[in-house]
């Protein structure tokens, strides 16, 4: 017999675990199974489940708690989640809707009905669910996919690309936004300016990535500037297109928004760490940021290559001060550099520095 999806069952109560998971393996699914949620989380990254069902109310990590901490991971975001609970209280289940979960089913319940809510997410996910590979091409299968449900039959194959020279404003703070862009290669930044006229870089960008989506989304004015960190090219998603694909279409809005995102929260705690952190601390920050953004695998293990100015702009500091800093570093042999490049030798040393970044 050939195992259909693998699913992972995290439930700490021992015979409804063992229950649920032997009816879901005569239904001729893979099952793995978590008896708390600290487990249930290791277990989905280092698994990849097609489909998550979750218990709410467990020790070490509730239902919720997992399910926060696997939408922010890239690599789970976009696996349908279905919570589990004995609780028929609508709040709960308004909460756990309001976080993005898929379903949501309240114990005791009928074999058939659990399976049919699996079944249903597994069809849907099928619809939208491409493998995206960070390229040009999966980007317009995921687009071609979605045009093929019934509500986007009339979304638009316009998904022209345009080059930008190293520096080349894309858009301005306050322009009104129309259209979404995909990094096809390249880097980009965006940038504010505080109130004494610095440049302050608040998002990093990189190939096989999306910007300008969150005006997009709110109908608003560009809340930041973006510019090409080096010579970059970007498939331009039309307004139109975009706002039909997340309107029409629930399920298409909700994968579409979890690929889309990164972290919105996690980079508002950042900028107001930024405030309070020493130079020392944010420019250790700052490496480490640029390092897992921008690692260049051919150019070292661990090397960046930015200018002194750019990493000024991301760091909220003077260039003097910035260049200092990085000398202090290179002294305690946590870096090293040669122009503008820069290879970090000390990636847990770094950490510890930044600490309270």
């Amino acid at each position: 017999m050939i195992l259909r999806s693998k699913l992972l069952l995290i439930e700490d109560n021992n015979d409804m675990r063992e229950n649920t998971a032997e009816i879901l393996e005569l239904a001729n699914y893979e099952v793995l199974t978590a008896s708390n949620g600290k487990e249930g989380v290791s277990m989905a990254k280092a698994n990849k489940p097609e489909l998550i069902i979750c218990d709410i109310m467990m020790p070490e990590l509730d239902g919720y708690q997992v399910f926060y901490i696997l939408s922010k991971d890239p690599n789970t975001s976009t696996i349908p989640f279905i919570f589990l609970t004995a609780k028929a209280d609508k709040k709960d289940m308004r909460k756990g809707m309001n976080l993005g979960a898929d379903d949501y089913l309240t114990k005791p319940f009928e074999e058939m009905e659990l399976l049919d809510a699996i079944e249903s997410r597994l069809k849907k996910k099928q619809v939208i669910d491409v493998e995206f590979e960070q390229t040009l091409e999966s980007l317009n299968n995921f687009m071609d996919k979605a045009r093929g449900t019934a509500e986007l039959e009339a979304l638009s194959d316009n998904r022209k690309t345009k080059f930008y020279k190293k520096k080349q404003i894309i858009y301005r703070e306050d322009e009104y936004p129309n259209a979404l862009y995909f990094i096809v290669k390249g880097k980009v930044v965006e940038s504010k300016m505080d109130q004494n006229a610095k440049e302050l870089i608040t998002e990093l960008y990189n190939e096989g990535e999306f910007l300008g989506y969150i005006p997009l989304l709110q109908e608003s004015q560009y809340k930041e500037t973006a510019t090409s960190v080096e010579d970059t090219e970007l498939a331009v998603i039309p307004r139109d297109d975009f706002l039909k694909l997340v309107r029409n279409n629930r399920d298409v809005s909700a994968k579409f928004i979890k690929m889309l995102s990164k972290n919105i929260l996690e980079k508002e705690e950042r900028l107001l760490r930024l405030a309070y952190g020493s130079v020392r601390e944010r420019v250790a920050g700052a490496l480490l940021q640029l390092h897992e953004t921008y690692n260049d695998p051919e150019k070292g293990s661990f090397s960046i290559s930015f200018s002194r100015e750019d990493l000024a702009g991301i760091v909220g500091t003077a260039t003097e001060s910035l260049i200092r800093t990085l000398s202090d570093f290179k002294d305690e042999k946590v870096i090293e550099s040669k122009g503008r490049e820069i290879r970090l030798t000390n990636i847990e040393k770094l950490k510890k520095i930044a600490r309270h970044l």
